[in-house]
C-alpha cells in the first residue's frame, strides 16, 4: 500500500460520494491531480469538515491503490484568507482548469508553485488591481506546462524569430504566426518576447505577472482573447461553467450593457 504523508496540496473540486462521504479532486505538488475518497466527510464531527475547503493551502496525507486513494489527514497550511468576490470566481475558474487541461498523477512541481502564487494574489488586498494579469500568467503557464503553448519567441510553422514591431498571433493548431489583416486580436513581437523570457526565469509566475500588468489595457484584452481560444480548444471544446457565471453577474451588474 502507497502511504503518502503531508503533502503540499490545493482542493480544486468535491463531490458527493455516499450519505457521509465526499471524492476530493485535489492539486498536489508532487503528485499531481488526484482523487481522495474523504470518509464521513460530510459529518458534522467530521476533522476533514472545516478543512477541505478550496483556494487554501493545505497537507494532504493518504495511501492505498488504484484511481482513487483514501484521504487519511488534512491539515491547514495557513498563511492567507479565502478570496472573496470576483477573485473568489477567478480563483474556481483556475481550479476548473486544472480540472480540464491536467491528466490525473502527472506531477507539475512549477505549476504547482504558480497556482499556489496565483492564490496568493487573490487572496491579496493587490486582487482588484492584478487579479485578471494574474490569471493571464497563469493561463500562459497552465498552457506551456501541458504542452499545448507553442514557442513565443519564434513563429512556429517557419522558426523564424519573431520581429519587435510587427504584428502576430497566436492560432489554434496553428502556434505563432504572423498577423493577417482581419484578425482581430494580435500582439506585437515585442510583447511576445518578453513573455517568453519571463516564463524562462525561475520565478515564472512573478516574472510574467509583471510583464502583463504592466500592459494598457488593450493589449491586456488582446492576450486575454487569444488564450480563451486555446484553452477552449485544449479543454474540450465545453464552455466553462465558471466563466459563463462571470458573464452572467457581468450582466447582471450593468443591465444596461448590451452582451
Amino acid at each position: 500500500m502507497t502511504r503518502v504523508t503531508h503533502e503540499p496540496a490545493y482542493v480544486l473540486h468535491h463531490y458527493d460520494w455516499s450519505e457521509s462521504s465526499l471524492i476530493v479532486e485535489a492539486f498536489t505538488r508532487a503528485h499531481g491531480r488526484i482523487a481522495l475518497v474523504a470518509k464521513g466527510a460530510k459529518k458534522p464531527s467530521s476533522n476533514f469538515r472545516p478543512v477541505l475547503l478550496p483556494l487554501q493551502p493545505l497537507l494532504l496525507s493518504w495511501g492505498g491503490e488504484g484511481e482513487i486513494r483514501t484521504l487519511k489527514g488534512a491539515e491547514w497550511g495557513g498563511g492567507l484568507v479565502m478570496p472573496t468576490g470576483d477573485a473568489l470566481l477567478s480563483g474556481y475558474y483556475a481550479n476548473e482548469l486544472l480540472l480540464r487541461l491536467l491528466a490525473r498523477e502527472d506531477a507539475h512541481p512549477r505549476l504547482f508553485d504558480a497556482y499556489a502564487a496565483l492564490v496568493h494574489v487573490l487572496a491579496s488586498p493587490d486582487a482588484d488591481a492584478l487579479g485578471a494579469a494574474a490569471l493571464r500568467a497563469f493561463e500562459l503557464l497552465l498552457l506551456r506546462q501541458t504542452g499545448h503553448l507553442p514557442a513565443l519567441d519564434r513563429q512556429t510553422l517557419t522558426l523564424a524569430p519573431v520581429s519587435d514591431d510587427a504584428p502576430y498571433r497566436l492560432v489554434v493548431e496553428g502556434g505563432l504566426r504572423a498577423a493577417h489583416g482581419d484578425d482581430g486580436a494580435w500582439l506585437a513581437g515585442a510583447a511576445w518576447r518578453a513573455l517568453a523570457a519571463a516564463m524562462d526565469d525561475d520565478a515564472a509566475f512573478t516574472a510574467t505577472l509583471q510583464v502583463v500588468a504592466g500592459w494598457p489595457a488593450g493589449e491586456q484584452a488582446r492576450l486575454r482573447q487569444q488564450l480563451r481560444e486555446l484553452l477552449h480548444y485544449h479543454g474540450g471544446g465545453n464552455p466553462l461553467r465558471t466563466r459563463q457565471l462571470m458573464q452572467d453577474l457581468q450582466r447582471y451588474r450593468s443591465p444596461l450593457k448590451s452582451p
